[in-house]
Order: structure tokens, then sequence, then C-alpha cells
């Protein structure tokens, strides 16, 4: 069977993971007491590079790289992301470091707090900022989100290196058709049910967005409040919610390979951060959002509290497909079989804030 590597970022520390099928083994916490917001595994060179962004309650945050699976790891002399002194601000947090495709190799993005975009030309050992989108014209009206204001989501398009979609709390989807250079807002049809106008061009409160494995142009989003779908890379936004017991989430991830089929886990409420209906259950859709099922087997049937952020929830890209879910209680759960069953790996960690796998051996 295919090795995965795992990685799990929490309040205090990284923990990587290797396994084959059952057999699991774990090291960490790599850099003890930080608080790791942002795992990347780029796959596209002679050996995988993972991508750390940390953030020290004494240093500050930073972006660290190692290219021996975290046997050794190098943090730049000067700061990989940086904010330049005409933007009057500095970097609170790199909240996604997203490797681009192979359309554009070594080409790696990160997304930050306060919201900014910045890309890298050498797999993540520095980063400029792009500027249109920091001076967007709409930016002086955008509004933090409960957890900041903070650049959580980057997606590339395989078939044009200059197409890039990101998603801001609380500003919405943004989209660029020329390598960034200029910038318009992708939100109709995405709901903003805590603002006098619920349709608004921008100012929705997106938690994350996913890209279909086989149609690159239908896109899955999870908002605060609402569940949605794009068939078109997000001009038009369609609700695909109902089925599910709240469509309140943080997380959604797309299938590595299957057409049609995400993931996502429902929640209460915004006033109530619990699984919705107190259950640890996985939602999935095989229809692109016109049927959902829960998948629980293995899953705590007790009471359960442990809610899963907007990173926290991930697909591997092996076959059959990986589907992997830290909580805040610390918890972390895996399934091998694209979410059918599903078996508790750690328990006890700190809060887990992110999880990435990728495939790394035969």
């Amino acid at each position: 069977m295919t090795e995965v590597l795992l990685t799990v970022g929490t309040r205090k520390g990284l923990f990587i993971g290797r396994g084959r099928g059952g057999t699991w083994e774990f090291d960490g916490p790599h850099f003890n007491a930080q608080a790791i917001y942002s795992v990347a595994i780029d796959t596209r060179g002679k050996a995988p590079r993972l991508l750390v962004g940390g953030d020290s309650a004494h240093w500050g945050p930073s972006v660290f790289h190692s290219d021996d699976l975290g046997a050794s790891w190098v943090e730049p002399k000067r700061p990989a992301v940086r904010f330049p002194e005409f933007t009057g601000t500095s970097l609170e947090r790199v909240w996604q470091l997203h490797p681009a495709g192979p359309e554009a190799p070594d080409v790696v993005y990160a997304g930050t707090e306060p919201a900014a975009l910045f890309r890298s030309r050498d797999r993540g050992e520095s980063f400029e900022l792009v500027r249109p989108l920091w001076e967007h014209p709409t930016r002086s009206r955008w509004v933090p989100g409960g957890g900041g204001e903070g650049l959580h989501t980057v997606l590339t398009d395989e078939r044009d290196p200059r197409a890039v979609t990101v998603a801001v709390s609380t500003a919405g989807v943004f989209r660029t058709a020329d390598g960034g250079e200029t910038w318009a807002p992708a939100n109709k049809g995405v709901s903003a049910v805590f603002l006098p106008d619920p349709d608004p061009e921008f100012g929705q409160c997106v938690h994350k967005v996913s890209r279909d494995a086989v149609d690159p142009d239908r896109l899955y989003l999870q908002n605060h409040w609402g569940v949605f779908r794009s068939d078109d890379a997000g001009d038009h936004w369609t609700d695909i919610g109902a089925g599910l017991p709240s469509d309140f989430g943080f997380a959604v991830a797309a299938h590595p390979h299957r057409a049609d089929t995400a993931y996502i886990f429902p929640i209460n409420a915004d006033a109530d951060r619990v699984p919705a209906g107190h259950r640890c259950r996985v939602y999935r859709t095989t229809d692109a959002g016109e049927h959902w099922e829960p998948l629980s087997a293995g899953l705590p049937e007790d009471a359960h509290y442990g809610t899963v952020l907007r990173d926290a929830l991930c697909t591997d890209d092996a076959d059959p497909a990986g589907v992997y879910f830290g909580n805040r209680n610390g918890e972390l759960y895996a399934s091998a079989d694209d979410g059918d069953s599903w078996r508790q790996l750690a328990s006890h960690l700190p809060d887990v804030l992110c999880v990435r796998a990728a495939a790394v051996g035969p």
C-alpha cells in the first residue's frame, strides 16, 4: 500500500505521522509551543518539501521548510513573509500555504492576516506581496471575522497559472485571471445573513473553498451559514445545503480523484460551535451536493463536542483516498476507504488547527 505523510498542526506544535494501511507512527512535537496554523506538502520536486507557518508567542510568525520529511528544518535569515514598509502593517499570522500545480513550478502562495496574498517563486523560501489585491478598492470596507481578517484559502488552476482564487474572512471570494494584476469579487449567490443586504458584492464570511477533482470549474464553499457550489469557477453560486443537519461549519474538502465528491463537518450554529446534534459525523456528497450522507462508522457514538476548524479536514492523493480530520478536543481521525469507515489515530493532542496529507512512497 502507498505510504502517506500526515501532518497535524496544533496550538502547541506540529506532529508528523507516516502510515501505510492501519499502521501509523508519529513523532513530535516539532516547533514546541508554537501554534501551527498552516502546513503544505509540496510533492512537485525530487523530494517532498514540507512548509510550515508557525506562530511563536515570543518570536512571532515565521515560515519554515524541510526537505527531509521533518528530520531538520530551515528558517530563512530574513523573514520569508514580510509586509513592505509602505503598507504600514506587520504580519500577524500565516493562515495558508499553497503550492501551485505543475503549471507553475516552484510557485507557492501564502495567505496571511492581515488579509493579503504573497507569492514565492523559490518553493517557499522567500515571498513577495501581491500588491494589487492589497490595494483593492474594496479593502477599506473589509471587516475582520471572529477569528481575524485572514486570507485562508488559495486555489490555483492547473489549466492556467495566471488564474488564482482566494477567500478572505470576511470579504468573500476574489479571483484573478491575469496573474494577480487585477482582482474581482466572485460571490454572486453566497449569502451574508448577518448584513442588512444579504446578497452583497463582497463581505461574505466564507470559511473555506475546495475545487472538484475532475471539473476544475466546480467549486464547493462552506460559508458562515450556507454550503454552496459553483459550476463556473465562481461566477455564480448555488445553495446545496439541503439535507444537512446544519449548513454552518468551517471545513470543506474535495475528493482527490472522484468527480462531484466532497466532505464537510457540520457545526450546530455560529453561537453553538460544536458538532451538529452533538454527533461526530463527516458528511459526504457524491453528486455535487444534491444529496448528503453521514459517515460515522468507527467515530464516537456518544455526545461529542470536538469542533473541526477550516483547515483541519483534508484528503490525501492515495487510491482509495484517505480522509482525515482533527478537532479542538485534540483527537485525530482517519479513513483509508474514502470515508466509509474511520479509526482514531491520536487523542489528547493540543487543539488541532490544520491537517494535511499526501502520498510520499510506494
